[in-house]
């Protein structure tokens, strides 16, 4: 596997409107959502490629095509996806992944938004993403 930069960090929470009241109103980052989304990004953070917010209702229903995370899971508080040289070698890593003993949350799928990605949880609970954003390629 070759890893090639940090696609994107996000944390993940239960609570979209407490997590505003921080990282937009307190810390005063670029944050923005698209349209009806409570999923606030920004690419224009320096060092960081995307940070994210990701409610834990969006995670579930991303990792497990429902709104509720499984109770017996650790409820994830981070999310990092890691960048692989193209669409086709998101795949490729997760089997390297699952060869090596890790079990994955989903094959590799591709987003509305054109990122391919599969996923795991790691020991801490955070969520593990392989991934190729097309839109870091320039």
């Amino acid at each position: 596997m070759d890893v090639q930069f940090i696609t994107s960090i996000a944390v993940i929470t239960p609570d979209p409107s407490v997590s505003r009241r921080l990282y937009v109103h307190g810390l005063g980052l670029p944050l923005i959502a698209s349209e009806a989304d409570e999923y606030l990004h920004s690419e224009g953070i320096g060092g960081s490629k995307s940070f994210g917010v990701w409610p834990l209702t969006q995670a579930a229903q991303a990792c497990f095509g429902t709104r509720d995370w499984p109770t017996d899971r650790l409820v994830p508080q981070a999310s990092i996806e890691f960048e692989v040289a193209g669409a086709s070698t998101v795949q490729v890593a997760a089997d390297e992944l699952k060869e090596r003993g890790f079990t994955l949350l989903h094959e590799a799928l591709t987003e509305p938004w054109g990122q391919t990605v599969a996923r795991l949880q790691s020991s801490e609970g955070a969520i593990i993403g392989i991934s190729y954003a097309p839109s870091l390629h320039p």
